[in-house]
């Protein structure tokens, strides 16, 4: 049997081959395009990376990125700092432990005891609400004097300036701002100098500093309270000055918060740092103390259809430590009495 062959015309041959190069130069085309696309996407990066001073593989922990898995492992070290001053200053009291509580209770109230706040007549449940709120007070001033407060210089008033610099910008565009921050922090002073913490005590914990006196004895616990502003002082570095793991496509911006005492336990914002009885009952508890601040991290929401600027979005990367009323031994809603601002 005869071999059989499929046989073109030269004109279907010609128009064939015609094709085949049109379609390969359009390919390679595409190619080059793509590769253009991919040489100015490395250029942005390049540049974004600049602005947030990380083109530079050699930087310290300053130029690192910073992710929510971080952030809490460097609360927990933090809040340990807090414990240990506040133990350390209950079991080596420079003053009478009554004293030392009412200070700490005049802090916390700006500046105004209450007079109807319960105190345990146990002696252990005496020491524990001491310690507690010693915490609370803590807590309180590095959440409103040192994470939610830009502190780039060694001067207050210069740093309050660039607090409100910086939401401003924030309320406008949250990338310019997150630039702005970051370019500002390169040149934020290395530490918190002593006279900055002083500003800190005198600001809010201008009562305790007049029962404890810090400043009369170097090595003394009292004197302790300098190395944990310092390491507050660093957590907020941290948490302002680095870019987030996301290598600039999240511009985001914590802030810490302080739930005051007497107010009523909210899960999604509190946790639970000893067992709640009354909780546990499926009754109402309140707030004991604050231990640890809360997080949250704001970001730029997705813009909706039609909207020319999204809201923030909120989301709480660790909740406030707290300790509940019962747990200091306190009577459930007693509280409520006082006048809390």
């Amino acid at each position: 049997m005869a071999q059989q062959f499929d046989v073109v015309s030269g004109e279907q041959y010609r128009y064939a081959l015609t094709n085949f190069r049109i379609a390969h130069e359009k390919v390679e085309e595409q190619r080059g395009q793509l590769q253009e696309q991919e040489k100015q996407v490395a250029i942005l990066r390049a540049r974004i990376a600049l602005l947030e001073g990380t083109s530079d593989p050699g930087l310290n922990r300053k130029g690192s990125s910073v992710d929510d898995f971080s952030i809490k492992n460097a609360a927990s070290q933090l809040e340990r700092e807090i414990n240990s001053w506040a133990a350390l200053l209950i079991s080596h009291p420079p003053a009478d432990l009554i004293d030392i509580r009412e200070a700490a209770l005049t802090d916390i109230f700006d500046g105004e005891l209450p007079e109807d706040y319960p105190m345990p007549e146990n002696p252990t449940s005496f020491q524990m609400q001491t310690l507690n709120l010693l915490r609370h007070a803590l807590a309180k001033t590095i959440c409103e004097g040192i994470v939610n407060c830009l502190i780039v210089t060694d001067n207050a008033e210069a740093n309050i300036q660039l607090t409100r610099i910086h939401e401003h910008i924030f309320s406008r565009d949250a990338t310019v701002a997150a630039v702005w921050r970051r370019q500002t922090f390169t040149a934020a002073v290395e530490k918190c100098s002593r006279d900055m913490s002083r500003f800190f005590i005198s600001e809010h914990l201008p009562r305790l500093a007049e029962v404890i006196r810090p400043d009369e004895k170097e090595n003394s616990p009292a004197a302790g309270i300098y190395g944990v502003l310092e390491a507050g002082y660093e957590f907020s570095r941290m948490l302002h000055g680095a870019p987030s793991s996301a290598g600039g496509s999240v511009d985001a911006f914590y802030r810490a918060f302080v739930p005051e005492l007497g107010i009523i336990l909210h899960p999604s914002q509190i946790e639970l740092v000893k067992r709640c009885m009354t909780s546990e009952r499926r009754q109402q508890d309140r707030v004991g103390a604050t231990v640890f601040p809360g997080l949250v991290k704001v970001t730029r929401a997705t813009p909706t259809q039609g909207a020319q600027q999204a809201p923030h979005a909120h989301t709480v990367v660790r909740r406030a430590q707290v300790i509940c009323e019962c747990a200091l031994g306190i009577i459930p809603h007693t509280i409520g009495e006082v006048h809390i601002h």
